[in-house]
């Protein structure tokens, strides 16, 4: 090998040659001398360079070598021969790259020009045209300009010549993305102009006659869309109309076989190929269908049988090809229905439901590679696109285009897509497309997969723009890409505002004063005028927040009248749309982000106690739109943020201020969580808990901190809070104080006097700073079960502790203590503090019968004197019969009577102490059931009683709509209030019967009853 040779092919390596040794070899062939005779001293170093840029360098340097020997071969004609063709090659500029460029991209189209290697020429004229013009050469082609050819023959060479001027300019783009939606329009063009010249050579065979019938043809799917791929079926419906004087049946005769010769004309295989398939199954009934039909045939069948998937597809329709008058007359008579579509029962759905059937086809061994129809493909753009076009396109004519981009363009002028999420599909879509197209270009075959073969990933990388590594990059890309378009088209094509939206009829969705006032009142607004001012002020106006109000409310409105107080609901969110419209990710979410816009309705109208938290924490509604965000957090995590939020406080008070703040964002995550089905009853009686336990754990830091700052001097020992009632049982309710005790252990050394001096100032700034004045719920801390009440200290040290309940504590103490649970402190003290008490609530052999008096008395006081006066104790939910008093009162006997004998009974909370009576046998199956029945209801009416007016309720409520609102809390159907109330006073009985018998029956010996 010659020196020469060798650093030819070095050359070549680094100007991306893939086998620099054959391309030496080629630049050496004898078809390239009169090439070399042009360059200065026949080198051709510009020449390769220009080749080393395209996307196939190799392929490109093959196809330049081919074409100069089919040019060879023709002689040297003027103009096109080769010494045309080196002249232009030898001299810079963008003629020479266009060339270069469509050799390196198409093997298919470098066949074409060694079978006309005179259309070289094309590539180097190439331009884009108007579509009337390239109709305009086609016909001509066909009919008055193809010499000896046969006019099939001479549609196929005129088409691929319109294919050479559009890849010519494709390929050399400077931004292929950007050029890519005028590349799809050409392409659609060019076949339109096609289908015109197809039906020219149909009315030539017929012959006379044709003149019968007035065909136009409809262009569908990408080609109507004006977005047509390199290689694709033409989608297509004939629409026929007799010519004056001619009869219907003489029409369609001679229309069906001006269509059927149409089909043929492209896709019959011929010495110059074929064109592509005209596929007319998107007609009326599909395959089975006739082929041709007149306007008011095509209008019967979609006003009385088609399926929503046919109006879809009619979105894309246009005039594509022939009688251009009949083609409006069939559009003017066709549109309006598609617009209506939306109204349809279940449209949404069937949309969305034929989206995944499409996908459920596509074989898994392909769905990663597939462009067009696999997640993340072509298909969720267009799918998305259209269903939101039907759905708001009814009352707003912008959104109207056939073509996907300015639809999605028109989307998000309008506030239905949020502008970011516009551009990231935008941006998908174009380089999707353009993959498509640089795929399916080398060799003009219709294909939507990625290749696999590391060449054919080298090139379409290439042609991307990628040169480092370009066939990883090219791969990486297009997951990147798959990736954003599935996350929008999940979060868009899914939302639950569109299904709801397509309910409204146009009247309704359009929202006028007038129209809206006719909805407020159809739906059961109490104030219609009221509720029409705060619909005026937050849709009034040009501004996008009004935009976007205007796709939002009508959908709303619906949702909050689903609700018991949709007048406070709609308040509510002018509220909090007031405080927040201006924020960017407010309405966003709404629109965009699953179920937020329909959660944020059901909890304004459903509950006066979210709304009041949202309105004092409007950024607190971010939680709707993560997918995560009605769960509730773990103590650690809350007590976690807390202490960051606190720890960058300077003052006690600043730093409480914070812990409350985040008390209050946590707590509207349970209250909507609850009121939505997220949280059930035990797991909001577990999360109410612990956020107690985090936010009294933090502030009891914050509360040490200042003391011993304000004090000069450390606290001298450990405090521990220890929960009681509920919250030591972890079944907080909405409307329960925090029953606590406070313990405090010396240090070594300290003095008990001083640290119990210390302790209690800490107890009293801790109380202080929880209940100080804010926009969020205060935290009541009750300590009154300590010993002595509320005339003994409010601290004591665990010796204090032994020492009383060793001399004076009475039994119902001891019963208090069945649900004490160390909340904050060292884990130290808590295990001292337990090892004390657990002997004192499980005594060891059980109460004897005089502790069982001692607590039945009690309990009769407790219904005697603190019923309220006037009460009805049928109807009371904690102290009543049958409430939530007399089961837990016979959860708790037991636990006295047999804990010690029981290790299960060894529970703080009221349904487990239930769950454990049942498994040890110590209480019936029934009575349980009995039992928990009554609790649970008991329970979720007094939570839902909070939820609904926003302070604590005691008694089943009077009012009707009361108990209708808390029973649409509880997931009761509307006008079922007066059933809510029967239904407690039933189980409350069955409760009661269930409480006397294992509560005053029972042996006191501790004996099971059988």
């Amino acid at each position: 090998m010659s020196s020469r040779t060798s650093t030819t092919e070095g050359t070549l390596a680094r100007l991306g040659f893939a086998d620099p040794k054959r391309a030496a070899s080629l630049l050496d062939d004898r078809a390239l001398l009169p090439l070399r005779a042009a360059f200065p001293e026949g080198r051709l170093d510009d020449l390769v360079a220009v080749v080393g840029d395209t996307a196939d360098p190799d392929q490109g340097l093959l196809g330049l070598v081919r074409v100069a020997e089919s040019l060879a071969a023709q002689g040297d004609p003027p103009g096109w021969g080769i010494s045309a063709f080196a002249r232009e090659l030898a001299t810079e500029g963008v003629g020479r790259t266009r060339v270069l460029g469509v050799l390196g991209a198409s093997t298919a189209l470098v066949d074409e020009l060694v079978r006309h290697p005179e259309h070289w020429v094309d590539t180097v004229n190439a331009q884009r045209r108007p579509g009337e013009q390239v109709r305009t050469d086609l016909v001509h082609a066909v009919t008055g300009g193809r010499g000896e050819r046969s006019p099939l023959d001479a549609l196929r060479i005129a088409y691929r010549r319109g294919l050479l001027h559009i890849a010519a300019l494709d390929v050399t783009a400077a931004d292929p993305l950007a050029d890519m939606p005028a590349v799809g329009e050409a392409l659609a063009e060019l076949a339109e102009a096609a289908l015109d010249a197809a039906l020219a050579i149909a009315r030539e065979e017929y012959g006379d006659g044709h003149e019968a019938c007035r065909l136009a043809i409809i262009g569908m799917g990408k080609t109507g869309g004006g977005e047509l791929n390199y290689v694709s079926d033409v989608d297509v419906i004939f629409v026929a109309e007799p010519a004056e004087g001619v009869d219907e049946e003489t029409a369609l005769q001679v229309g069906t076989a001006l269509a059927t010769a149409t089909m043929r004309a492209c896709s019959a295989p011929t010495p110059e190929g074929t064109l592509w398939p005209v596929d007319a199954a998107l007609r009326p009934e599909g395959k089975q269908g006739p082929l041709v039909r007149t306007i008011s045939s095509h209008k019967a069948y979609y006003e009385r049988w088609a399926k929503t998937w046919e109006f879809q597809a009619l979105l894309k329709a246009w005039v594509s090809a022939g009688d251009k008058e009949i083609g409006l007359r069939y559009k003017a008579e066709i549109s309006p229905m598609v617009w209506e579509a939306a109204g349809r029962d279940h449209f949404v759905e069937d949309v969305q439901a034929m989206r995944r059937r499409v996908e459920k086809h596509v074989p898994a061994n392909e769905a990663q590679r597939q462009l067009k129809l696999g997640p993340g493909g072509l298909r969720d753009v267009e799918f998305s696109v259209q269903l939101l076009q039907l759905v708001h396109g009814r009352t707003d004519p912008s959104l109207r285009s056939a073509t996907t981009l300015e639809a999605l363009a028109a989307l998000a002028r309008g506030g239905y897509v949020g502008r970011d999420d516009a551009a990231t599909l935008d941006r998908a879509y174009r380089h999707l497309r353009c993959l498509e197209h640089r795929i399916q270009l080398h060799r003009l075959r219709r294909t939507h997969l990625m290749p696999v073969a590391e060449s054919d990933l080298r090139r379409l990388g290439r042609a991307m723009g990628h040169r480092t590594h370009p066939e990883s990059a090219v791969v990486a890309d297009r997951q990147a890409s798959a990736r954003e378009v599935r996350r929008l088209h999940e979060r868009l094509f899914y939302r639950p505002l569109l299904a709801a939206a397509a309910k409204l009829s146009p009247t309704e969705a359009r929202l006028s004063p007038e129209a809206a006032k006719q909805r407020l009142l159809a739906l059961g607004f109490r104030d219609p005028a009221g509720a029409l001012r705060h619909i005026e002020a937050l849709t009034t106006g040009v501004s996008r927040r009004a935009a976007i109000q205007r796709t939002l409310l009508p959908v709303m409105l619906g949702w909050f009248a689903d609700e018991a107080d949709p007048d406070a609901g709609l308040l509510s969110f002018r509220r909090v749309s007031d405080e927040l419209g201006t924020t960017h990710w407010y309405l966003k979410m709404l629109r965009d982000e699953g179920r937020a816009a329909d959660r944020l309705a059901h909890c304004l109208a459903r509950s006066r106690y979210a709304a009041d938290l949202l309105v004092r924490s409007p950024e607190s509604v971010s939680i709707l739109g993560d997918d995560n965000g009605l769960t509730p957090r773990s103590r650690e995590a809350i007590a976690s943020t807390m202490q960051s939020a606190a720890g960058r406080r300077e003052s006690a008070a600043d730093a409480a201020a914070a812990v409350r703040a985040i008390r209050r964002h946590e707590l509207l995550r349970i209250v909507m969580g609850d009121l939505v089905g997220v949280v059930d009853l035990p797991g909001v009686g577990a999360a109410l808990s612990d956020l107690t336990a985090a936010t009294i754990e933090v502030a009891l830091d914050v509360a040490t901190r200042e003391v011993e700052r304000r004090e000069g001097e450390p606290i001298g020992g450990d405090i521990l809070v220890v929960g009681m009632g509920s919250l030591g049982g972890r079944e907080l309710g909405y409307a329960s104080d925090a029953d606590v005790m406070f313990v405090h252990q010396p240090h070594p050394g300290s003095e008990e006097k001083d640290v119990q001096a210390r302790a209690t100032l800490v107890v009293q700034e801790l109380r202080k700073l929880l209940s100080g004045s804010g926009p969020d719920p205060a935290l009541g801390l009750d300590p009154d079960l300590r010993p002595e009440g509320k005339a003994g200290p409010l601290v004591r040290s665990i010796d204090s502790f032994r020492t009383y309940y060793e001399r004076w504590a009475l039994t119902w103490e001891f019963q208090a203590l069945l649900r004490a649970t160390p909340i904050a402190g060292p884990q130290s003290i808590a295990d001292a503090f337990l090892e004390l008490i657990d002997p004192l609530r499980w005594p060891e052999g059980g109460i004897d019968a005089s502790q069982v008096r001692d607590i039945r008395t009690m309990k009769a006081r407790v219904e005697s004197e603190r019923l309220p006066r006037g009460a009805d104790p049928r109807t009371h939910l904690k102290l009543g019969r049958g409430g939530l008093s007399d089961v837990e009162w016979v959860v708790q006997l037991h636990q006295l009577q047999h804990a010690n004998a029981h290790p299960a009974l060894r529970v703080a909370g009221t349904m487990a102490g239930l769950s454990a009576l049942a498994s040890e046998g110590l209480v019936s199956a029934e009575d349980v059931k009995a039992l928990r029945e009554a609790w649970r209801l008991g329970s979720l009416m007094r939570n839902a009683g909070v939820l609904w007016r926003g302070r604590p309720i005691d008694s089943v409520p009077s009012d009707v709509r009361d108990l209708d609102g808390i029973g649409r809390i509880m997931g009761r159907q509307a006008g079922e209030g007066a059933a809510l109330a029967e239904l407690w006073r039933r189980v409350a009985r069955r409760s009661r019967h269930a409480a006397d018998f294992n509560f005053y029956d029972s042996p006191p010996g501790g004996s099971v009853v059988p």
